[in-house]
């Protein structure tokens, strides 16, 4: 082993960048390198305390809390050290995401390390981290014991007339990815499916341009008020492999597979995370992501706030993130640099919603050689190309770590967020709203630190706060004649959660706050003196009720079998929703007014 390779490969990564030269020797000298099998367990949560520090050489682990996936650590990652110093048992398992190795750092030089103040406050920030990353998921987990079958439905029912033919009928259900057909005959009802068409078709020799009808079975019926689990017992007594969903109208409200109601795990966001996580490549990935639509009509059902909805929903995007990642390193080999994958936008503020674009950035270690980026450049790609995949709708501005623009080195990183403060152009306040709102998804380059010490330089800078705070002020929200709702669709991203949005973001920077999440940085503003607590309560109560009315026609776009969006009619709105509506769009419209009064915006 190495002495001299495994001090350059510390030497990238904190809290090891902070040591001399001689005492980075010392700990390479010390470290060992130890290989993990995919699957074995490090450390045991509440178990023995760490002897060691690990720090992850290649491959990735996976923190475990209460048997639930965490986090996933990168290389350049450590673990074991909040342990190592307490003497306390582990807060997580850590078990091998795949085969990995780790260069692993007896206790006596840990502690060396750990102990100046440069590693003490590297230890601070990664326990806030993990610690954080446990909240979001446990606090959003509702509770969805007593699902009924009604909530299982994803999509419409498709339908067949009895004499077309069964070549017709197996086209329309490969058209409409649907794995039965329903078949209506006078107040009967039948059913075709995948199973039915192999046995008597396929297998059974039967032409396919004989009727439907020659084929078709009754359908196993059931009300959509049924617990899912007492229809995964009916569905057993009755032999079948589908049920049909029909309310006291004789509605037909969709069709169930035992593959739906077996996969009734699929509503918690654990489970889901998990999914994803140990999705074995690419294709099995999409597959997974498929159930994150039933999750967000769950959490809606759970009547969970809307801003929680959008911290489980930005947790399953940095869960997909990070197995794609693991797919383009698996593709491209080790990275040649330490790097770290940035969320921007909705996804860093924890406010991702199903109407969301994506955006994303990536930084590097300092390297002179090209081919550090040129490899960057395709793992971005690869991720990018992902997502797409996966139906997420990315950023229509480009803003994705596969363009240049937003894949660059650290130190040119801290050189643009500098720049953006130095000389805000209209180009560079473009991009201060987008990567001002940042958040390191993945990856063992800690960029943070650095990025938000020049982000509370912002207060020091008043043209640069006189510009930002004027476009504050360029979404502005849809009112018509005195205050009235505007006529025709509304966009509730655009006019209502933007608007307010920029004015956080504004009123953060402006006064050194440099947490993300729109909610928070009101809060903070207000506790800081900054704003008036009835302009701050009006927003943050604006903020969620724009989401809630978001969230809601995001469902209402799902049940009618359409994309989300994020344009609502008004008029469609029960009358008090478009009084509230009408209310959030008031406040936002008088804290862009304050905001002319306090900041100049003339240019």
């Amino acid at each position: 082993m190495n002495t001299a390779e495994i001090a350059a490969y510390l030497g990238r990564f904190p809290p090891f960048d902070a040591l001399s030269e001689d005492d980075l020797a010392a700990v390479a000298q010390a470290a060992s390198e130890r290989a993990f099998a995919a699957g074995e367990i490090v450390l045991v949560e509440d178990g023995a305390p760490a002897e060691e520090m690990f720090v992850i050489r290649s491959g990735s682990m996976e923190l475990i809390h209460q048997g639930e996936a965490v986090d996933i650590l990168e290389p350049g990652e450590s673990f074991g050290h909040p342990s190592l110093l307490t003497g306390l048992a582990p807060t997580f398992t850590v078990q091998a995401h795949e085969d990995s190795v780790c260069y692993v750092i007896p206790r006596e030089q840990a502690l060396v390390v750990l102990g100046r103040p440069e590693g003490a406050g590297w230890v601070a920030t990664t326990l806030r981290e993990r610690l954080i990353q446990t909240g979001h998921l446990v606090h959003a987990l509702p509770e969805l014991g007593t699902i009924r079958v009604e909530e299982l439905i994803s999509r419409p029912p498709v339908f067949a007339e009895a004499g077309v033919t069964i070549r017709r009928a197996a086209e329309t259900m490969t058209e409409n990815h649907a794995s039965a057909i329903l078949v209506r005959d006078g107040e009967n009802l039948f059913i075709l499916t995948d199973a039915i068409l192999r046995s008597r078709v396929v297998g059974g020799g039967l032409a396919a341009e004989n009727p439907v009808s020659r084929i078709v079975e009754p359908a196993v019926v059931v009300p959509p008020d049924r617990i899912a689990v007492d229809a995964v017992v009916e569905m057993l007594d009755r032999g079948a492999d589908h049920l049909v969903v029909v309310d006291a109208a004789r509605r037909v409200l969709g069709v169930l597979s035992g593959t739906d109601l077996a996969g009734l795990e699929t509503r918690s966001p654990f489970a889901l995370r998990h999914a994803i996580l140990r999705a074995a490549d690419e294709d099995e990935l999409v597959d997974v992501v498929a159930r994150l639509r039933p999750l967000f009509l769950a959490l809606l059902d759970a009547n969970l706030a809307p801003v929680d909805v959008g911290r489980v929903l930005s947790l399953q995007v940095d869960s997909i993130v990070a197995r794609l990642i693991d797919f383009a390193v698996a593709r491209r080999g080790e990275a040649p640099a330490a790097w770290a994958w940035l969320a921007l936008g909705s996804v860093a503020r924890r406010e991702f919603t199903l109407g969301s674009d994506v955006e994303t950035a990536l930084a590097y270690a300092t390297s002179e050689d090209p081919e550090v980026d040129r490899y960057f450049a395709r793992l971005a790609q690869d991720v990018t190309d992902g997502l797409a995949r996966c139906g997420f709708l990315l950023d229509p501005n480009d803003v994705v770590a596969s363009n240049k623009l937003w894949r660059m080195s650290e130190e040119r990183w801290l050189e643009v967020f500098r720049e953006v403060l130095e000389s805000p152009d209209r180009s560079h306040l473009i991009r201060a709203n987008v990567a001002f709102d940042f958040r390191q998804a993945a990856g063992g380059l800690d960029v943070t630190p650095r990025l938000v010490s020049v982000l509370r330089e912002a207060k020091d800078h008043p043209d640069f706060l006189r510009r930002l705070a004027r476009t504050a002020t360029d979404f502005k929200p849809p009112l018509g004649f005195r205050g009235s709702l505007g006529g025709g669709g509304i966009d509730l991203k655009q006019g209502g959660v933007i608007p307010i949005a920029n004015l956080a973001r504004f009123l953060a920077l402006s006064n050194g706050i440099t947490i993300s999440a729109t909610i928070d940085r009101l809060v903070a503003v207000e506790e800081a003196g900054a704003l008036e607590p009835e302009t701050g309560s009006a927003l943050r109560e604006a903020f969620q009720i724009v989401m809630r009315i978001r969230l809601d026609h995001h469902a209402a776009c799902l049940q009618q079998g359409r994309e989300p969006d994020n344009v609502v009619d008004p008029a469609a709105l029960p009358p008090l929703t478009r009084a509230q509506l009408r209310e959030a769009f008031r406040a936002i419209a008088a804290a862009q007014k304050r905001l002319s009064v306090y900041v100049p915006l003339g240019i």
